[in-house]
């Protein structure tokens, strides 16, 4: 499996840069951003892994969250992936919505048609690109996860059900029941098809309630978020954290909404948690 590089920018004495690559698992051509702290020239470091949410590329977090100059600082890679398959033949929404189909991929493996030749990011994010990343970058295999909104489920999802692949998790604004919100039941529908037990192999508050942590989870929800109350549903999550007594710590900020304002405010403290776990 070869990579090429398509851009590199120094970025506190780090580099951020851009790859493009051939995926068997979602049979096209895949982009992800990597950012290389300085400690990186002469030593492997751990790496956090960081997905996005609809209608998000690998660029948004690496350009807007302002995470450079911490994560080079604790001597901790990003790796950042698209949100879904992309290119000539990877279906999408048939009405061109934003919340299905291309841009939304939801960190599932698609059972149904005409999805599941191309719609398999939890394959992808869990297995293709870390032994991708750990073969071609100077990183170990010490990784924590987080990500926002869509993204923020990918990597509770993600981090529950692999427990010995990651040593943190946390998430941004995540959409924490998606089996029950209108995102969650489009894209489950479709990807997935009618089985709910299917679904709920991929929503965090199910899997949380029924299996628990032995990780540390960090969430952070602003009061003033659109998608709160319809779509995101904290108070899902910290009840199945409460009924398996999981270690969640679920934050919510008051003023703040689902923006990458939000984000740049509260990254620091999310790259240091995952930083003292990955020591």
């Amino acid at each position: 499996m070869s990579i090429e590089k398509i851009s590199s920018a120094k970025s506190f004495e780090g580099w951020h840069q851009q790859f493009r690559h051939r995926s068997d698992v979602l049979q096209c051509d895949m982009r992800f951003a990597v950012y290389l702290p300085p400690q990186a020239q002469t030593q492997p470091v751990p790496v956090l892994y960081w997905l996005s949410g609809l209608t998000c590329t690998d660029e948004n977090f690496m350009q807007k969250a302002g995470a450079h100059r911490v994560a080079a600082e604790l001597g901790v890679a990003i790796v950042a992936p698209d949100t879904s398959p992309r290119g000539e033949g990877v279906p999408d929404d048939p009405e061109g919505a934003y919340d299905l189909g291309l841009g939304a991929g939801f960190y599932v493996n698609a059972t149904e048609s005409p999805w599941q030749s191309h719609y398999q990011m939890y394959d992808y994010v869990v297995k293709e690109l870390p032994q991708l990343i750990e073969r071609e970058f100077p990183v170990t295999d010490q990784r924590a996860i987080s990500g926002h909104s869509m993204g923020g489920h990918g990597a509770l999802v993600i981090g529950l059900r692999n427990p010995e692949r990651y040593r943190s998790i946390s998430a941004f604004s995540p959409v924490c029941n998606p089996v029950n919100c209108p995102w969650g039941q489009k894209a489950f529908g479709a990807y997935l098809g009618e089985d709910r037990a299917a679904w709920r192999e991929y929503d965090a508050s199910e899997l949380l309630a029924a299996r628990g942590s032995g990780k540390l989870i960090l969430v952070d929800q602003g009061d003033a978020d659109n998608f709160l109350a319809d779509q995101l549903k904290p108070q899902a999550l910290q009840a199945a954290a409460d009924q398996s007594e999981a270690p969640l710590t679920l934050r919510l900020h008051p003023g703040y909404d689902h923006s990458y304002f939000f984000i740049a405010s509260f990254i620091e403290e999310h790259l240091r948690f995952h930083a003292q776990q990955l020591a």
